[in-house]
Parts: structure tokens; sequence; C-alpha cells
């Protein structure tokens, strides 16, 4: 098969590590792709948000099957483009990747399908939204309700800064997406990221995972787009995956398609776990970055198989071979981000570390420059292990983080602290 990845991050990196692993992918291209993958893969200059291109370019390489890994080529319809080309495409249409690009769309689809979510309010101007928070007091959940590469979120612990928050998006901070605010409560708990795949009436669990979203030691600090995660997330119990399947996915899925916009592709939920329960925080509807790395670490080249049933309609007759085992991921990123940080600065050291089933560094920001790995991004790469048990993956990718010479990057160093330090 010629396959086609769109993306260019970490997320694609380990993509298209797992679909390479499978002896069905005769060619590998991934556009735009970064200095990572370009070892593996050819990377394709290519606008992945112009559906035209992305069928022109298709059409010219031969390709057999697309898998589009990011938000925005969803959000534009990209995959209904392929489609409509008759190219066998891994991921949800435009009118269902609603479900990310609209959190009002994700609560008004929830509270028809009786799926349990936060309360919730939706406001078009900073005046009634400020009263609302007022009304209700912190803590509270400010989100702008477009996409905001996962950084339109703010968790106010107090009324100043959910004001603050209001002002930040309806004066522009995170350009359309900050058009319309919604306002939630604030739940309690601990939070988990429950993967399935869809292909329009089954949906098949395909792993666990939680990441880090805040860039300081012991979760401080403001949001990011996650700064390590690790797979599986022992909260997520196998009883509480049920329910979930029961009381939220499934009855989204079936509120989707009484809708007419049946989902194909991963669905990506995001969980608030508190005594036993979960309620749906939001839905995602590509992979989780970093989640994505220690997911595919551990599932390997079955992946392939996973992604191409869910887009053909076949996800019935598969199901998930998982090893007893435990993966890590760990981010790098440069000084500075989640805000302003320099880019360009050289990467050494990576030469020398193992590639293998159960070592990898994703890139996410690199580029190669005149023979050198440098950082073009916030988040640049992902260092990620796996072993028989969480400790374990964590020794290794850390082991494999000291090896890298990086002076203008940092990382935290207590991914997995929650679990543990509670085993």
């Amino acid at each position: 098969m010629n396959i086609l990845i769109l993306g260019g991050g970490g997320r694609e990196h380990s993509l298209a590590w797992a679909v390479k692993q499978n002896p069905k992918c005769d060619r590998l291209i991934v556009a735009p792709g970064n200095a990572g993958i370009a070892e593996i893969a050819w990377c394709a200059d290519l606008d992945i948000e112009d559906g035209a291109a992305v069928v022109e370019f298709a059409e010219a390489n031969a390709v057999d099957f697309v898998i589009v890994g990011p938000e925005a080529p969803l959000a534009a319809g990209v995959s209904d483009d392929l489609r409509a080309a008759v190219f066998t495409t891994f991921g949800p249409s435009k009118a269902a990747a609603a479900l990310e690009a609209s959190k009002a769309f994700t609560k008004e689809v929830c509270d028809a399908a009786g799926a349990p979510t936060a309360a919730w309010a939706r406001f078009t101007d900073a005046a009634s939204a400020k009263a609302h928070i007022a009304e209700t007091g912190a803590p509270i959940v400010v989100k702008a309700d477009g996409l905001a590469a996962g950084k339109g979120v703010v968790v106010a612990m107090t009324e100043y800064e959910a004001t603050a928050a209001i002002d930040d998006m309806f004066g522009g901070a995170f350009g359309s997406a900050g058009a319309e605010v919604v306002i939630e409560e604030f739940m309690t708990g601990e939070e988990a990221s429950f993967f399935v795949l869809c292909d329009g009436e089954t949906a098949l669990p395909i792993g666990t995972a939680q990441d880090h979203k805040r860039v300081g030691e012991g979760d401080t600090g403001p949001n990011t787009g996650g700064m390590g995660a690790y797979s599986p997330a022992p909260v997520l119990t196998d009883a509480i995956a049920e329910d979930v399947l029961a009381q939220i996915i499934r009855p989204t899925l079936a509120e989707m398609t009484k809708r007419g916009t049946p989902y194909t592709g991963v669905l990506y939920a995001g969980l608030m776990i508190e005594d036993g329960k979960a309620r749906l925080v939001e839905y995602n509807v590509r992979f989780g970055d970093p989640e994505c790395q220690v997911l595919m670490m551990r599932l390997g080249g079955q992946a392939l198989d996973l992604l191409q049933a869910a887009a053909e309609g076949r996800l019935a007759e598969k199901q998930v071979h998982w090893a007893e085992d435990h993966a890590m991921t760990v981010v790098m990123a440069a000084n500075g981000y989640p805000g302003s940080y320099e880019k360009g600065t050289v990467i050494r050291g990576l030469d020398g570390l193992p590639q293998d089933s159960s070592h990898m560094v994703f890139h996410a920001g690199t580029a190669e420059r005149e023979g050198q790995v440098v950082a073009t991004g916030g988040r640049v790469l992902n260092v990620t292990a796996r072993a028989s048990d969480l400790q374990a993956a964590r020794d290794a990718a850390y082991d494999m983080l000291d090896q890298i010479d990086w002076p203008d990057g940092f990382s935290r160093s207590d991914i997995g602290w929650r679990c543990l330090d509670n085993t």
C-alpha cells in the first residue's frame, strides 16, 4: 500500500513509525513531516488544509490510504474532499469534526444524548459572560468555542482569572476561535483520556492514557499542548471504561448518526473521574498529542490494520492485541514555551539513542538544516519508552532524555508522578 499521513508533529511521527512496522506499508509519505519523520518516510511539501491540493497530490502519487493527523484539516473538510475523490480516508467528516471544532456543538450533542458532562452556558459577548461569572463564582472553566491548538481553555480559580480570560478571548487572543465562549462548571477529580476507533456503527476501544497539560512540576503553571503522557491510565479501570462506552461514547455516536453525520475515525474522550464515575470534559476528533505517542508505542504495526478497518467500515471484525506493558513519553520544549521562544537552536545527541520497539524519540517541531537538527516549534521532541511497568518505562525515557544535548530546551522531571506516587 501507498500511504499518506497528513501532519508534521510528534503525533504524526508516532503514527508513521507504527504504520511503517506493518508489512502492508510499501511506500510512506508524510506531509509536511519533520526531521525525524524524514528518516522513515518521504516528506512532501503540501498545504494539508487545501483539500483540492491534497486530492491532486494523492492522485499523482497513487495513494491507497490517507490518515489525517491534526484537527485543522479535518475541520476544513479535507477528509470529505478525499472521500469524494474515492480515497480510503481515516478521519471524520467536516460536519462530524464539529465535535472538536465547536465546544458548544459538543455540549448540545451531549445534552441530546444524555451523556454526563459539566453544566455549561454559551456567550457571544463579554458583558453577559462576565455577568454569568459574577453570578456563578469561581472556580470555573472558560473555553474558546473554536479550535485554539489546545490552548483555548482557562481553568480559573478566581473570578479575576475568569474575567481576564473573557477579555483575552473576546479581545482576539485566540482569533476567530474566541468569537464565542463556553463557560463550564468546574469539575473535580482526576483526568484521563479514552481512545475509541469508530466506523459509523462500531466503537472499538484502543487504549487509555493520561497527559500532563501544565508546564510546571507538580502540574502547575499555564496550560500547554501537553508536556508528557503515559499509557495505560490506571484510574480508568475496565469497569469505568465500560460505563463510559455505555453512557457517553455510544450515545454520542447514536446522536451523530441521528443528525445525519455518522462519526468515523478516532474519538478521543477527555474524562474527569471521581468516585468511580466519569463525566466528559471534551471530545477531540484526532489522536491526542502526546498521548498518541504512547498508544502507538504499545500498538505497533497493528495500528495500520485497525485504522484501515475503521475507514472501511470493518471494525466489527477487529480486536486489539495488547501486550501487558506500559509506555511513557516526556516532552522536550523550547525555553520560554508556552510563551515566546527562540527558533533555530541546534539539538545534538540524537544519533546515539536507540530506535526500536521500546525506545523512540518522536520529533515534533524540528527541521534538518545543513546536516543538523534544529528546533522549529514550542514542543520539539517526545522522548518515549516502553517497558513491563511504568516505573521502568519512566526510567528508560529519562535516561534517553539525559543524553540529548539541547541547552535551549527543557522538560518536566515528574511525568507520571500522580500514578507512581499512588502505587
